[in-house]
C-alpha cells in the first residue's frame, strides 16, 4: 500500500540496486524499500496474506517468494511471538528486504526476521543445501506469481515477469517445497487468483488437508478475483468454504470497514480458521 514515496540513491554493495522508494504499509507502521520502476512493486496482497495468520500464531513462519519482505514484515509487526524467514531467489529483492530491516520504522520486529536467498523451486538436495531444511517451519505463507506464462501474456521486462508469471511447472514446485518445509500439522496460507483455485487444490493433493478457502471480492456483489487458501500439512480433514472478504463498498472506491482494519491497523482477517 504505497504512500508518498521518497526516491533513494543507488546502493553501492556488490548487488547493483535500482532507484528505490520507501513506501508505508499498515499506515506507516511498516516501511518497505522497493524498486521505483521496472520491477514488481509490492501491493495490498502482501497485507492480506500476512493477515491470514491467526492472532494467536506463534513459532517459525516462512514467507516463500518474500520479494522485498512486505508480507514477512507485516506478519512480524502484528505477531510478536513469531520469527520469520523470508525466502527469495532474486538478489535485488533480497538485498532490498535486508536493507528494509535496518529502517527505523521496522526496528520493532527486525531482530525476528531473516532473509534467505534461495531458489525454492529447485530440487530437494539443492534447496536443503541452501538452508531450506525439511520440517523447520510451523507456518508457511506465500504469494506465488499469479499467472501461467503459457496462458497469459506476460510483460517483456524479465525482472517483472519473474514476479508475475509461473514457469511451465506452474504452482506445483511451490506447494512441494511448502510441504517439505512444514512440520506435520503446520499450516500453509496462499493468496492466488480465484480462477487458479483448481490448480492450487490439485497441487495440494496428498500433501495438505483441512483446506479453508476465503474468496476476496472487489465489492459485495462482484465475483471473487482472489482467494486465500489455508491448509494443514498432512491433514485428512475435508475442505470448507469460509465467508468471503469484501474490499470496497458498492461504489468500488472506499474500502470496507474490515478492509481498513486490515490495511491501516494491521488486524487479522478475523475468520475462524481450523487450527
Amino acid at each position: 500500500m504505497a504512500e508518498t514515496p521518497d526516491t533513494l540513491p543507488i546502493d553501492t554493495n556488490l548487488v547493483e540496486l535500482p532507484q528505490t522508494t520507501l513506501d508505508k504499509f499498515l499506515d506507516g507502521r511498516v516501511m518497505i524499500e522497493q524498486p521505483a520502476k521496472g520491477r514488481h512493486r509490492a501491493g495490498l496482497d502482501a497485507v492480506y496474506l500476512a493477515a491470514s495468520l491467526p492472532d494467536a500464531t506463534t513459532g517459525h513462519v516462512m514467507d516463500l517468494g518474500t520479494g522485498v519482505g512486505s508480507a514477512a514484515f507485516c506478519a512480524a509487526w502484528r505477531l510478536p511471538k513469531i520469527t520469520v524467514t523470508g525466502v527469495e531467489v532474486d538478489a535485488v529483492a533480497a538485498s532490498l528486504a535486508r536493507r528494509g530491516l535496518a529502517l527505523p520504522e521496522n526496528q520493532r520486529f527486525a531482530e525476528r526476521v531473516t532473509i534467505v536467498e534461495a531458489d525454492l523451486t529447485a530440487k530437494g538436495s539443492i534447496r536443503h543445501a541452501t538452508g531450506l531444511h525439511p520440517s523447520q517451519a510451523d507456518h508457511v505463507i506465500m504469494n506465488p506469481p499469479y499467472y501461467d506464462s503459457s496462458r497469459f501474456r506476460v510483460t517483456p521486462q524479465k525482472e517483472r515477469a519473474a514476479a508475475h508469471a509461473l514457469d511451465e511447472r506452474g504452482v506445483e514446485p511451490w506447494l512441494r517445497t511448502a510441504s517439505d518445509l512444514l512440520k506435520k500439522g503446520g499450516t500453509l496460507s496462499v493468496i492466488f487468483r480465484a480462477d487458479g483455485l483448481q490448480e492450487l487444490l490439485d497441487a495440494m493433493q496428498g500433501r495438505f488437508g483441512a483446506v479453508d478457502i476465503v474468496p476476496i471480492r472487489p465489492t459485495a456483489t462482484s465475483a471473487a478475483t482472489r482467494v486465500i487458501v489455508r491448509a494443514v500439512s498432512q491433514s485428512k480433514a475435508p475442505l470448507q468454504l469460509l465467508p468471503g472478504f469484501t474490499l470496497h463498498d458498492e461504489t468500488g472506491d472506499a474500502f470496507t470497514e474490515q478492509a481498513q482494519k486490515i490495511l491501516r491497523h494491521g488486524n487479522g482477517l478475523d475468520l475462524v480458521f481450523r487450527r
